[in-house]
């Protein structure tokens, strides 16, 4: 059989071949498809010369069609439900009915503050959905989400290219935290003499011993002995609750542990900026109506973690 070039098809002409092949009319199969009378006429003499057939031929008042007509029909229709289909399972997803699994790279610190949340909103509009959580490996991160092995992923990034779009979700700040009864703690207070005397823990999950407080430390010629470094942020709280250590983590992480661990926050004696979590997901996936639900859905279970904030304040 000799392949059909399609390049050089209209496939509108399929369209008015199925209206016309439906309505046996030309003025009510161009109603139909909304183009005027003579546009109908125009389609059906391009169909003839495209398939060497009259296909439809006045008989009375309706245009009957031939049995090259009657033969095509049935894959032409399929062809066109087939297209029509998978065009709208692109444009629409229904997430009440929807059994996807849906993959999340982010910090336990993350995952521990928002997933309250997130799960609350799932039971309510997904209850089906499935969440995969992986933990964020920046070094490949990118190609991860250029695999679409990842849908999204939450963290702190820098460096990313331009087709990897991102979203900020929380603003978020340092806070030191320490065991209650710290000697270090005067009145709540940490002095920058106190803080830089006592040795510290530190989360990295690049197996450094460097974080942004060393930073601003090294501005003021001081530095700090980190006596414990951790890959988990949850390894921190029972481990300074239980010594004279001292850590500086994000204000919602302490907010959380120390409702419910033996221990204090307070305001670090040095001037940091703020930073932002942000959501990052690939220009390909922009568009895609189960990976927008999915970053809408995170965006709102953040602001409700927002809101909650504030109403602690």
């Amino acid at each position: 059989m000799k392949a059909i070039d399609l390049s050089a098809v209209d496939l509108n002409l399929l369209v008015a071949f199925e209206s016309l092949y439906r309505y046996q009319s030309v003025t009510l199969a161009a109603q139909r498809i909304h183009i005027g009378q003579p546009a109908m006429s125009a389609a059906l003499r391009r169909l003839r010369s495209l398939f060497d057939d009259a296909l439809f031929v006045r008989v009375g008042r309706e245009m009957k069609p031939t049995a090259r007509a009657v033969a095509i029909a049935p894959q032409v229709l399929s062809a066109l439900d087939t297209i029509r289909a998978t065009l709208a399972d692109l444009q629409t997803f229904d997430p009440a009915s929807s059994q996807q699994t849906f993959t999340v790279a982010t910090s336990d610190y993350f995952a521990s503050m928002v997933l309250p949340a997130l799960l609350g909103l799932l039971s309510q509009q997904a209850p089906q959905v499935n969440l995969r959580l992986l933990p964020v490996e920046k070094e490949s991160l990118v190609e991860a989400i250029e695999k679409d092995t990842l849908d999204v992923a939450v963290g702190t990034f820098a460096n990313l290219p331009p087709y990897i779009l991102q979203q900020t979700l929380l603003s978020e700040q340092f806070v030191g935290l320490a065991r209650r009864g710290h000697p270090a703690l005067e009145d709540g207070v940490m002095s920058l003499e106190n803080f830089v005397g006592f040795p510290h823990a530190l989360f990295t999950a690049r197996r450094d011993d460097t974080g942004i407080i060393d930073q601003a430390l090294a501005k003021q010629k001081l530095n700090r002995r980190i006596a414990l470094t951790v890959p988990y942020w949850f390894a921190l709280p029972s481990a300074i609750a239980s010594s004279d250590l001292l850590v500086a983590i994000p204000s919602c992480l302490a907010a959380q542990v120390t409702q419910h661990y033996a221990l204090q926050a307070f305001d670090l004696p040095l001037n940091l900026a703020s930073w932002s979590i942000t959501m990052v997901w690939s220009t390909l996936n922009d568009q895609n109506p189960e990976n927008l639900w999915l970053r809408q859905t995170m965006q709102h279970a953040c602001q409700s973690l927002v809101e909650a904030r504030k109403t602690k304040a």
